[in-house]
């Protein structure tokens, strides 16, 4: 049985891995909190509980790897780079002249699904991770991530009421929104492997 000590390490280790691993996610959930401002699509509880939806789906796909039940080839989850880039040239395609940025994702299944895209190289890092926890641990590192998902959408939330950010959002969000959903999609795909 794991010592106070030990689950305390685990936590820490814990809100280390999920911090470098989803940082990119601050960027991605402050443009949709402003989006939702500005269109009303997606409201802030499908940002929020597609954010666990997605976070969720990868954090049991890579158990369920770690139990050595599911192999994917690390390069195919690079094809999940398609879901952020498709969406951000429906964005520039589907412009209007108002000055709402596009609301990109206007659901809480398109919110999990760029969760997921944006995640898919999170696996290669939970699966050694998770493989080598034993179950007090891994049960620590389940409920800090689930706090850290609930903090990250708080900080987004607060990013994206800033004046300074909405009015960034405002005057540039008809390119800046869909370009960072395409940036991270190209990356997605351009780190994976899957493109020589």
């Amino acid at each position: 049985m794991p010592g106070v000590t030990d689950l305390l390490a685990a936590a820490a280790a814990a809100a280390l891995v999920f911090a470098a691993t989803n940082v990119d996610d601050i960027v991605v959930l402050t443009v949709l909190f402003v989006a939702a401002r500005g269109t009303g699509r997606p409201r802030p509880w499908h940002i929020v509980a597609g954010q666990y939806l997605g976070i969720g789906a990868l954090v049991t796909a890579s158990v369920v790897a770690a139990a050595g039940l599911l192999v994917v080839p690390d390069p195919w989850t690079g094809l999940l780079g398609l879901l952020p880039i498709a969406l951000g040239v429906r964005a520039l395609l589907a412009r209007s002249d108002d000055d709402a940025p596009p609301a990109v994702v206007g659901s809480l299944l398109g919110v999990a699904g760029v969760t997921i895209a944006n995640g898919a190289d999170n696996i290669a890092v939970y699966v050694p991770v998770f493989r080598s926890l034993d179950p007090a641990a891994g049960l620590v590192w389940l409920l800090v991530f689930a706090t850290l998902v609930a903090a990250w959408c708080a900080a987004a939330a607060l990013l994206g009421s800033h004046p300074r950010v909405v009015a960034l959002v405002g005057r540039a969000g008809h390119r800046l929104v869909p370009a960072i959903f395409i940036a991270i999609g190209a990356t997605i795909l351009a780190t994976s492997g899957l493109l020589p």
